[in-house]
């Protein structure tokens, strides 16, 4: 019997899903499961069947024939095992997340991918339905899966012809347009990686010891290579040998292309599984090495990769020989350049300083640059910026440029300590001095300092710092060509600030926007499940309704009652959902009306009494008798107390203590909400007004509510006027209401 993927599978998964308690191995001989165990028997889609443990942990149950000949494995040899049990670590790892992805969504979900079943990569096309027993619970999946491997196969290699195509023409355009060759193969590498789809590409250079050492590279992994050594120096001397070009090293799995232990130790270290080595020559010698590795899965080279690697291995070696020449011309150049700079002047060099500054965006790059010519200009010892904090009382050195051992990186210097360097430094005024050199020396050493301040109209920024090894003060001149470059810092420090705040600002809206987008989903979930199961007890109340009377007269009052409960629990929470918008909607002033707590509070602690009488919970009430009369709004400060005890009594263990008080503060009324037994991480206390949030993940189903009541009485004390505070230590947990008497 053949199952059309698009269609009639989504009729064998409503009928599965029908059956919830459906399992092919304990089918009985029922007409309805017979249809479906052959079904189930004979269609050409891949099926199996996961049970989802109450740890939330996935063990099989079985597999249909189809997927059973598909994959090579039984049904009777999967049931109750873990998919690590059958699969490498990473495809049982994006196996788990696909199936914690279902039963967190509560729906089904689509999906594709690649897995290895006895050594054999295998493309699939998957959906996964969830199961829900009679609590709502997802306690099963059920997958139906078509091979889609050769379709993928003839993808990937139009892909990598097309990408091969793309790339052989790009290499060609950087080698026209004359890149530099680390930048050529920086570029190459990491564009390779992504057209072969493998974990690491290296470029190997040979050094005059004739080895092999790593000067390009582009990884997934974590561990990078560059710089060192080719793992198998002997394969060195075989290139070395052959001048032909054939000479290539294709390894698919080093456990079983009969490699010698020691090399299979020393590919194992970096780590390398499949490993393609294609030589680079130039000019009719070995320049160096490409190699293509796949780290921690066997790969079957395709004739199209090795093809790949062989025309970059010589594109490359036409650059290397095109850089070569290009070296040669630029030393040339360089001693050209040389002679002409002995004519140039200052300002010349100044301009070309104020370009480069110019030309960076990061305000680092722009202090590296500035200090590093001062230095090299003005034949300095060393020289550095500082820049104020906040309140102008002290600045801190944050990059230095030294000939020597940096001294000053990270200083930090008081302005009251220095009257007379910062006076005039704060008044926009450069400042200069010379300096006796510290320690004992044969002769005399005297230092010259130089501080030009970074400003611009919006205050002072810091200062920029120059240290000249001689008594030669710095002239009119050389000051105004320091100041000029102390102005380009003053605007790459702005923009850095302005950058700064602005990134915080996106930072901000972002995560106010994921809140917003959590927000809604969770109430689509909610308003979603009591619709689901209102519709769920109608059909079923109209599958026992027939002409001739009541099929089962038990389930009735049953399905009214489940149709009575979850209309209530959609009505509770759209009223709850109207409420918290009107109060986040800056609502009228509140209706506030004279009561006395000490008659009013009690009668609603009261009504708890017999709760936490049946949760084995000790209930008090303590109530200050110097209390005067509070104005408030009753109807808000009611639902307050009452959402505040509600949440006490579910989460408070049995023996435990829970205690309401009212107490007088200055200017307010305290009321308290005490309860033992239970601490609520740090981490958690900002959340637990957030709509939705509910303390017990591991177990959302155990304590009713919409969800909202916590969101709610933060909005009503707020509305009253007060503020809400809660404190969870040593087991304790305390929520404090103030209000303003």
């Amino acid at each position: 019997m053949n199952i059309n993927p698009g269609e009639s599978t989504v009729e064998l998964k409503q009928q599965l899903h029908s059956q919830i308690l459906f399992d092919p191995e304990l089918a009985k001989h029922s007409g309805s499961e017979q249809f479906l165990l052959s079904i189930y028997n004979s269609v050409q889609t891949s099926i199996f069947i996961v049970d989802v443990l109450d740890d939330g942990d996935f063990r099989y149950v079985a597999l249909n024939p189809t997927h059973e000949r598909w994959i090579g494995i039984s049904s009777e040899n999967l049931k109750g095992k873990k998919p690590e049990d059958i699969l490498s670590p990473d495809d049982a790892a994006n196996v788990r997340q696909h199936y914690a992805d279902c039963v967190r969504f509560g729906k089904t979900i689509s999906y594709e991918q690649c897995l290895q079943f006895q050594g054999v990569a295998t493309w699939w096309s998957t959906t996964l339905t969830p199961l829900r027993d009679t609590n709502f619970r997802i306690y099963r999946l059920i997958g139906t899966s078509s091979n889609i491997t050769p379709v993928k196969q003839v993808a990937q290699a139009k892909e990598i012809q097309t990408a091969q195509e793309q790339l052989l023409e790009a290499i060609a355009q950087w080698i026209r347009e004359s890149l530099d060759l680390d930048t050529l193969l920086h570029q190459l590498v990491k564009e390779v990686r992504h057209c072969l789809g493998c974990d690491r590409i290296l470029v190997y250079a040979m050094q005059p010891d004739e080895t092999g050492v790593v000067i390009a590279e582009s990884t997934v992994t974590a561990n990078s290579c560059l710089g060192q050594k080719f793992p198998d120096p002997s394969l060195i001397g075989k290139y070395q040998e052959r001048s032909g070009r054939g000479c290539i090293q294709i390894i698919e799995d080093i456990y079983t292309d009969g490699l010698h232990p020691d090399q299979i130790n020393l590919l194992e270290s970096w780590p390398v599984r499949a490993n393609l080595v294609v030589p680079i020559w130039s000019q009719q010698k070995l320049w160096g090495l490409i190699t293509a590795q796949h780290c921690h899965q066997p790969h079957q080279w395709q004739e199209i990769e090795i093809d790949l690697l062989k025309q970059l291995a010589t594109q490359i070696g036409i650059a290397v020989h095109q850089a070569k020449l290009q070296e040669q011309v630029q030393h040339l150049q360089t001693q050209l350049e040389l002679q002409k700079q002995q004519a140039n002047n200052f300002q010349t060099l100044v301009c070309r300083i104020t370009e480069q500054i110019r030309d960076h965006q990061s305000a680092t790059q722009v202090m590296q640059t500035a200090t590093q010519e001062l230095t090299q200009l003005f034949q300095l010892q060393s020289c550095y910026l500082e820049t104020y904090n906040a309140g102008g009382s002290e600045t801190t050195v944050i990059y230095e440029y030294s000939t020597s051992t940096p001294e000053s990186q990270g200083l930090t210097r008081q302005i009251a300590d220095l009257p007379e360097v910062y006076q005039p430094l704060l008044a926009k005024q450069h400042w200069q001095s010379l300096e006796i050199i510290p320690g004992w020396h044969p002769q005399l050493r005297v230092m010259t300092q130089l501080a030009c301040p970074i400003f611009d109209n919006q205050g002072i920024l810091g200062n920029l710092w120059l240290h000249r090894p001689s008594q030669e003060m710095f002239d009119e001149f050389e000051i105004s060509l320091v100041q000029q470059v102390a102005n380009e810092c003053a605007i790459a420090l702005r923009q850095a600030k302005t950058a700064s705040t602005t990134q915080a600002q996106m930072q901000t809206l972002e995560q106010q926007e994921r809140r917003k987008n959590e927000f809604l989903r969770t109430l689509s979930h909610e308003l979603r499940t009591p619709i689901t199961s209102i519709s769920l007890a109608a059909q079923t109340l109209e599958s026992v309704l027939t002409p001739e009377g009541i099929l089962d007269i038990e389930l009735v009052p049953q399905l009214l009652q489940i149709l009575q409960n979850e209309c209530g629990r959609e009505s509770k929470l759209i009223n709850d959902l109207m409420q918290l918008s009107y109060l986040e909607a800056e609502p009228n002033i509140a209706t506030l009306i004279t009561i006395d707590l000490q008659t009013w509070l009690p009668p609603i602690v009261e009504s708890f009494r017999d709760i936490s009488h049946c949760q084995k919970q000790k209930l008090y009430l303590n109530i200050n008798h110097q209390l005067p009369p509070l104005e408030t709004d009753i109807t808000d400060l009611e639902r307050i107390v009452t959402e505040l005890l509600s949440y006490a009594c579910k989460y408070t263990p049995s023996g435990e203590v829970i205690t309401v008080s009212a107490d007088l503060t200055v200017d307010a009324v305290q009321l308290k909400i005490h309860n033992s037994g239970l601490e609520i991480p740090a981490s958690e206390i900002p959340r637990i007004f957030e709509p939705f949030h509910r303390l017990m993940k591991n177990d959302p189903w155990t304590y009713s509510g919409t969800g909202l009541e916590m969101a709610l009485v933060q909005k009503m004390v707020k509305h009253l006027g007060g503020s809400i505070n809660v404190e969870s230590v040593n087991h304790q947990t305390t929520f404090i209401i103030t209000l303003p008497r």
